[in-house]
């Protein structure tokens, strides 16, 4: 079972069809649920102790939803990165280990410390900044690319 956890709605339909085609595709390989979270205003962001009750708000929502089995690929700017074929490794052995994955896309201001110590692994998909919808789309590609990779599907080069 594969969960992709995300902060707030995706309301661009063209990036709703990406993410639903790679959901789709994914579905040869593993059951895919992806969850929306309600995303706090964005109001007084600016100031330090209303950023941090954005973020800790945010990721107690998520945290309720993630259970004791659960591994977690927290996707963070300070995790780590792989290129596809050893994203590809890293995620069969995830898979191995018997545990439902989530992946978690936290909210525009980052993760709360709760969410990144409750990570298993932290993620950074790329130097270069996307928007957190454009992530979703990214992040589905690249578990769908590594199971590509796995089988020895021609999809990948």
């Amino acid at each position: 079972m594969i969960k992709l956890f995300c902060i707030g709605k995706n309301k661009d339909k063209a990036l709703v069809m990406l993410q639903d085609e790679y959901i789709k595709r994914l579905g040869a390989f593993d059951k895919v649920e992806l969850v929306e979270f309600k995303d706090e205003p964005d109001t007084r962001s600016q100031f330090e102790k209303e950023a941090q009750r954005i973020k800790n708000a945010e990721g107690a929502r998520v945290l309720e939803k993630i259970k004791a089995d659960d591994f977690v690929i927290l996707l963070d700017l300070h995790g780590k990165s792989w290129d596809s074929e050893g994203f590809a490794r890293e995620r069969a052995k995830w898979t191995d280990a018997s545990r439902p994955l989530v992946f978690v896309i936290a909210g525009s201001l980052g993760p709360s410390e709760e969410l990144v110590r409750r990570a298993n692994v932290r993620w950074k998909i790329s130097d270069l900044t996307f928007t957190h919808l454009m992530c979703r789309v990214l992040v589905l590609e690249q578990i769908y690319r590594s199971f590509m990779i796995e089988k020895g599907r021609h999809y990948h080069k």
